[in-house]
């Protein structure tokens, strides 16, 4: 019996956080296409994607979301359920965490880890397959067993390991007839059956096996019990006697029990029966919507399902014929492969290729455009077959026009999101690996493309000889480049080449697989590289690069960050070598992110470097990376994953997109793009008014707070005065800055300066009107700006 005691008490230590709500600077761009669960009450109709909920509103077609902004985990849902006598949602995900929503309380997020932490149970048995709501408990079915929750309580019961001996089982769900809980189950367990008013169901021998084999699911309907069996089959139960009604033609995804209803899904087909089991309606896939359906309830005469790729789709349950989507905006898909921001627009492509450069298999996906906040999702099927697209060029003099890369097919060319070229052998000078064994064999590996400042579009091909190649738009005229001179047998000696960045020089420098950093000049056709440890490369396999306002080059590989300080004498010096960040912590020096799986780097307007890792989120250094102005992971940032995928910088708004594997998100960082003149700078807010409370604080990282002058020159002086001449305040470009130790009131960050509204003295300045003078420290310039403050 020692045994069976700590059973149940092995969750009754009860672990709960409320999450943070980080919508002041973060935004998600999350995508609501692939429905895991739905749910309805309260008047609303939940809905699950992969790591985010929506709800709809039946009364005013609202739709709302929840995701890793509002406090939800990022992870992956595989079920929800709505109690509306608690007014909560409660959400399991596949690595056994709960999170409870509880709309009472300004949708406050309960995070509950007693099953995601309990190490006696295995990683791959924790998932949280149903909730079922009765007399107050949670009969939460797990791939272990049954856990019970008190959600008036909010904590763990007892726990129902009612395999053979104790064992753990997969329970798929459960339900409650007449006192008596029964469960389906899987591991060939059938249905479990046992009597609620026991005091004894930690042992496994109170519990009853019904039947044989695995079932999927088991519901109550009015006083009539049905069970659905792994062979599709569905079961009426009627004193322990199951009875086969109906053979479904696939595998059952979905068995929801709503207002003594029966709502069964199959990949193509919804069917509503009363408790009896009488058909009363039967919806159908259709050429509209080609999806698959994963999941489906009822309310107000309408049945709501959802699908794998178009959201919930509503239906009459009287008239199924015709649908209308429902979902939130969004991209197409949450596991973004590479992203483009400029001009206050984002370009996403989810191709993706493997880490060794291998296509396959092919990914025959769309596209998403977010453009003026709100998405344009372009199928595949309107992007002329062109497969594995990945990095997105956008023509500087002319942002209508876009060049997306294929790692298949070539180059594929867009002009106000309307596919026109498909560049690839035929029309262009892209070329196709050659395998001597198989000379008809196509494949054009096209990777990063990059416009340089005269409006010349760069390509990177992989395994071929030519693997460097320039197009103008203008002339349409093609240009490509050897590597011979370094990579003789362009087809083995390489696997492929990812990113690729120009420096001011023109210098374009390129990352390899196998052969590290190359630089390359067309003028003279010089080409050099730098790939081994005696020139300080950990590894010659690069992943990520990125050229800063000093003309150095940054350098992430797969086993740590190195820098190119002198890129202007590469070719020159007879021994190139690159350079590790050493930083001091506690005294002792060490290496910046040793061995760190570098994925992305890029340089903001104020030359701060941001740095995407594998599996330890986001770090945003200062121009020299000796401070970390942020390091951003899912403990303290809305990050849906800790591996990111890839990062780009709108330098317009300053806001920094962020591709993880579970989502995309962005973050206001403050900063912007210098420009040429002062003719736009413009102070904001002004008036600074009582209710904005924004002067005062410490942290000028936080842009929600303090008074912002944008619209700055590269080189800038600030002072800030009373009306009666008294200095308050002042800045200077590379001098004062944000991500400075020295704590100061007033900085700037690119074209962007921020004050926090105090005085030299420290002190929060007074009412009255105050003179903001801008000086260009190159040009001259000069710009006076007025603010008002009002305390």
């Amino acid at each position: 019996m020692i045994k069976h005691i700590t059973s149940a008490f092995i969750f009754c230590i009860f672990c709960s956080v409320t999450a943070q709500d980080f919508s002041a600077l973060w935004q998600g761009h999350f995508s609501y296409n692939n429905i895991n669960d739905i749910a309805q009450g309260d008047n609303k109709i939940f809905a699950a994607s992969d790591n985010v909920i929506f709800t709809y509103d039946l009364a005013t077609n609202q739709i709302e979301t929840l995701t890793t902004i509002d406090g939800l985990s990022g992870q992956t849902i595989t079920t929800i359920s709505y109690s509306e006598i608690y007014n909560m949602l409660l959400i399991g995900y596949q690595n056994g965490l709960i999170e409870i929503v509880d709309f009472d309380g300004d949708n406050e997020v309960l995070t509950i880890v007693d099953i995601l932490d309990k190490e006696t149970i295995s990683p791959i048995n924790k998932r949280i397959n149903h909730f079922n709501e009765h007399n107050g408990l949670i009969y939460i079915s797990t791939n272990f067993g049954i856990s019970i929750y008190d959600i008036e309580r909010l904590e763990f019961g007892d726990t129902y390991f009612i395999g053979n001996g104790g064992s753990q089982i997969i329970v798929k769900q459960t339900t409650v007839l007449n006192d008596f809980i029964y469960a389906a189950c899987g591991s060939n367990n059938a249905v479990k059956k046992a009597d609620l008013l026991s005091t004894n169901l930690i042992d496994f021998q109170q519990w009853q096996t019904l039947n044989n084999g695995n079932f999927e699911s088991i519901q109550m309907v009015g006083d009539q019990l049905y069970a659905v069996k792994s062979n599709n089959i569905i079961y009426s139960i009627v004193n322990d006697v199951f009875s086969a009604l109906f053979t479904y033609p696939s595998l059952v995804l979905d068995t929801k029990e709503v207002n003594d209803n029966l709502i069964i899904t199959v990949n193509n087909r919804v069917y509503v029966y009363d408790s009896s089991f009488n058909l009363l309606a039967s919806a159908t896939t259709n050429a509209e919507f080609n999806t698959l359906f994963k999941c489906a309830t009822i309310s107000d005469q309408n049945i709501y399902i959802g699908t794998n790729s178009k959201g919930v789709l509503k239906t009459d349950i009287l008239n199924p014929l015709e649908y209308e989507a429902i979902l939130p905006d969004g991209p197409l898909m949450n596991n973004a492969f590479k992203i483009e921001a400029g001009n206050n627009e984002l370009w996403v492509t989810f191709g993706d290729y493997t880490l060794t450069f291998n296509p396959s298999p092919l990914r025959s996906f769309g596209i998403s455009h977010l453009d003026e906040e709100e998405w344009n999702n372009i199928p595949f099927d309107s992007l002329l077959t062109a497969r594995n697209l990945n990095y997105v060029a956008i023509n500087p003099f002319n942002t209508s026009q876009v060049f997306i890369s294929s790692f298949q097919d070539g180059i594929l060319e867009l002009n106000n999101e309307t596919a026109t070229i498909l560049y690839n052998t035929t029309n262009s000078g892209l070329e196709s690996l050659i395998i001597p064994t198989n000379p008809t064999f196509i494949s054009i590996r096209q990777s990063a493309s990059v416009f340089d400042r005269t409006g010349l579009m760069w390509t990177l091909t992989s395994r071929v000889d030519k693997a460097l190649k320039s197009y103008n738009p203008s002339t349409q005229q093609w240009t490509g480049f050897s590597f011979g001179e370094l990579i003789s047998n362009a087809l083995l000696d390489e696997l492929g080449f990812g990113d690729l960045a120009i420096d001011a020089n023109g210098t374009k420098w390129i990352a390899g697989t196998n052969n590290g950093l190359i630089g390359y000049s067309e003028i003279g056709s010089r080409i050099g590289r730098i790939f081994s440890e005696e020139q300080n490369m950990p590894i010659p396999n690069v992943t990520a690069l990125a050229i800063d306002d000093r003309n150095q080059l940054w350098i992430g590989t797969r086993k740590g960050l190195r820098v190119l300080f002198n890129t202007g004498n590469f070719f020159d010096n007879p021994d190139p070598r690159v350079n590790e960040i050493v930083v001091v912590e506690d005294g002792i020096p060490q290496e910046l992110l040793s061995n760190q799986f570098i994925t992305d780097i890029k340089v903001d307007g104020s030359n701060n470097k941001w740095v995407g890792t594998l599996d330890s989120g986001v770090f945003y250094f200062s121009p020299d990376a000796q401070n970390t102005i942020y390091h951003f992971t899912t403990d303290n940032s809305p990050l849906p994953s800790n591996s990111i995928v890839d990062m780009s910088i709108d330098t317009e708004s300053g806001r920094v997109y962020i591709a993880t594997t579970r989502g995309l998100v962005s973050f206001n960082s403050g900063g912007s793009k210098t420009e040429d003149e002062l003719d736009s700078a413009f102070v904001y807010p002004n008036p600074v008014r009582p209710e904005y409370n924004v002067l005062g604080s410490n942290d000028l990282n936080d842009i929600t707070k303090g008074v912002k002058i944008r619209g700055l020159t590269e080189k800038v002086n600030i002072k800030i005065t009373d009306i009666e001449g008294n200095l308050v305040a002042e800045a200077q470009s590379g001098v004062n800055l944000r991500a400075s130790s020295s704590r100061y009131n007033f900085a700037i960050d690119g074209g962007t300066a921020i004050w926090n509204g105090k005085n030299l003295g420290n002190n929060v300045v007074a009412s009255g009107v105050y003179l903001i003078m801008i000086s260009d420290l190159d040009t001259f310039e000069t710009k006076v700006l007025k603010l008002l403050i009002i305390r």
